[in-house]
């Protein structure tokens, strides 16, 4: 019995050494990095203390749109909208600060009041005054908090299953609790465990494809991209958002896909009834990222928003 013990005890050694060899993923180096997704070296600006990844294209005298991308994204998330949409318009999007190629925040900070005075500063920096503002998800919540206190930069407001209402399992006024699970992403990070982390944000998964997957996973394993991620969850604290939103003055487009298994569509009723000028474009057979797993589906009733204000 004793010998068997001790064979268990040796099998589940040499699993556990297996499993976390199997598992292991350190830092990337970020020359490698930029080799594969960086378009230009001239698309890094410095902008208040950090360094940006910034794509700026399209004619530089067009009306200006800004992508924000979601949690654990990047501007790539964007490349078939921004490809369309830079024919007619200036096109900026930007990794946030501890995504993508965009350095991690030396302050630490990475609430939404800062993210804001990042974006007021990047803006000031391109020369742009107003813009229509696109948010996905946590980008979404950022650009309508944006839309919602600084009026006067925002011409039309997208959102994109935004983030901001309280869904089951969420409290308003809390830290959420980071599992020790999640944490231990910081050291081991199965490419197959992402996989079945993205999967619910589409509603036909064999659009998620092994490129988009791969280009997820490289730029999570960024220099300092893990630990961003788990301190910008950390001092991410939801508040009940109706009066703000009530506040936004701007023409207010709300894209939701109905099978969104992160956001649920369901939230997309709280939008319509806080936003005062808002209208819904549901896509029945999407989920949480319609631009990305469907981009010309999702873009069509974009460009007819755009295009009504012009």
């Amino acid at each position: 019995m004793k010998l068997a013990i001790l064979i268990l005890a040796g099998v589940l050694v040499v699993a556990i050494a297996v499993v976390g060899v199997w598992a292991w993923a350190p830092d990337l180096s970020r020359s490698d990095l930029e080799a594969k997704y960086l378009a230009n070296p001239g698309d890094y600006r410095e902008i208040a203390g950090l360094r940006l990844h910034v794509r700026d294209t399209g004619p530089k005298d067009a009306p200006a749109i800004v992508l924000l991308h979601g949690f654990g994204s990047s501007l790539h998330t964007w490349e078939p909208w921004a490809r369309e949409l830079a024919r007619h318009f200036r096109v900026i999007r930007f990794d946030l600060p501890g995504a993508g190629l965009s350095s991690p925040d030396p302050s630490g900070d990475y609430s939404d009041a800062r993210t804001l005075q990042l974006l007021d500063a990047l803006l000031d920096d391109l020369g742009v005054a107003r813009a229509t503002f696109v948010g996905n998800s946590m980008g979404g919540r950022i650009a309508w908090k944006y839309a919602a206190t600084r009026p006067q930069r925002v011409v039309r407001l997208i959102l994109i299953s935004p983030d901001g209402f309280a869904s089951p399992g969420f409290e308003y006024g809390k830290h959420p609790d980071i599992p020790v699970t999640l944490r231990l992403m910081t050291v081991f990070l199965p490419k197959a465990l992402l996989r079945m982390s993205l999967e619910p944000a589409y509603g036909d998964r064999s659009r998620l494809n092994d490129a988009l997957v791969t280009r997820y996973y490289d730029l999570l394993l960024a220099p300092g991209v893990r630990a961003a991620m788990l301190a910008r969850m950390q001092q991410s604290v939801l508040e009940e958002p109706t009066a703000l939103l009530g506040r936004i003055e701007a023409p207010t487009l709300l894209l939701w896909g109905e099978k969104d298994a992160m956001i649920p569509f369901s939230n997309s009723a709280d939008y319509l009834r806080a936003i005062p000028h808002i209208r819904l474009v549901a896509f029945p057979q999407l989920g949480h990222v319609p631009h990305e797993e469907d981009p010309a589906t999702s873009l069509a009733p974009v460009l007819t928003f755009l295009n009504a204000g012009s």
